[in-house]
């Protein structure tokens, strides 16, 4: 009896452990297939116009996507700014000063729930909030509404690093009459500075590739920006146009943008885990 139900237990492990590898190897091929896809067809866009300049107008040929490319920079470097530093008060609220209190809890709620919020949803909260009232798209609502998409990424991370770090180093630091404000920033900091940076990462490059929350906040020009109040160009919108456009050539410069923000965020992806792992070894 025992020996047919032990049979039994590693037959479904047996089981188990096929299934798991066969859906990983099946998520590795999807993976593969659309970056071989995206290569192959986005390769031949690039060249220096690409890079140098603006877009020529509908049905001509050449032209490049200059302006989206330093407007998704410069979103991404203003949503960095703002949704960075209040992602890291809030994680260092959250792991060293509001412990399971109920205010603390509640910003841990939140942060969950607006982390599975959909980005959609997002953009239309910051088109009521500035976009309706200003009267116009602009490149600090497209930062804002990218920043809400980051800060509960950058807290929650945040958190979770603070947490690994031992207790002892804490008391170590407050025993030796440090302030705790300046143990949490010269110590704890340093302590998990790669998960910090790491977390950073992957919540810029979550939010390079958004293009929902972009529509209703920059929205999108051919043209070079003047002031940040202004419609911008970026490239998530642009490959949206473009990849719904007739022109062939527009097309072939969607799946070249396509491309370079792929790129982009398999850099910044990359570099995360490679400074996990460093941090690991």
């Amino acid at each position: 009896m025992r020996e047919r139900s032990l049979a039994r237990r590693k037959l479904t492990d047996l089981l188990v452990r096929i299934i798991s590898v066969l859906a990983a190897l099946f998520g590795l091929f999807i993976l593969g297939w659309i970056l071989y896809v995206i290569m192959a067809r986005g390769v031949g866009a690039i060249n220096w116009a690409f890079f140098t300049e603006l877009p020529a107008p509908p049905g001509m040929m050449g032209g490049g996507l200059a302006n989206a490319i330093v407007g998704t920079l410069l979103i991404t470097v203003l949503a960095s700014l703002i949704g960075i530093p209040l992602g890291l008060l809030t994680g260092v609220y959250l792991a060293e000063f509001g412990g399971q209190s109920r205010l603390a809890e509640a910003i841990r709620f939140c942060s969950n729930l607006l982390m599975g919020t959909p980005s959609i949803i997002v953009g239309v909260f910051v088109y009521g909030l500035i976009v309706v009232p200003l009267g116009d798209f602009s490149a600090w609502a497209g930062a804002v509404a990218l920043a809400i998409i980051m800060l509960p990424v950058v807290a929650r991370t945040t958190e979770e690093m603070l947490n690994l770090v031992p207790d002892s180093l804490r008391e170590a630091a407050l025993g030796l009459g440090t302030p705790r404000w300046k143990t949490t920033l010269q110590i704890l900091f340093r302590a998990a500075g790669s998960g910090l940076v790491t977390g950073i990462l992957l919540a810029v490059a979550r939010v390079s590739g958004e293009t929902a929350p972009l529509l209703f906040t920059s929205l999108n020009s051919p043209f070079w920006f003047e002031t940040l109040n202004e419609p911008i160009g970026n490239l998530t919108v642009t490959i949206f146009n473009y990849a719904m456009s007739p022109y062939a050539d527009w097309q072939a410069k969607a799946w070249g943008a396509s491309l370079l923000i792929t790129l982009g965020v398999l850099s910044a992806t990359l570099l995360a885990r490679t400074t996990l792992w460093l941090r690991r070894k």
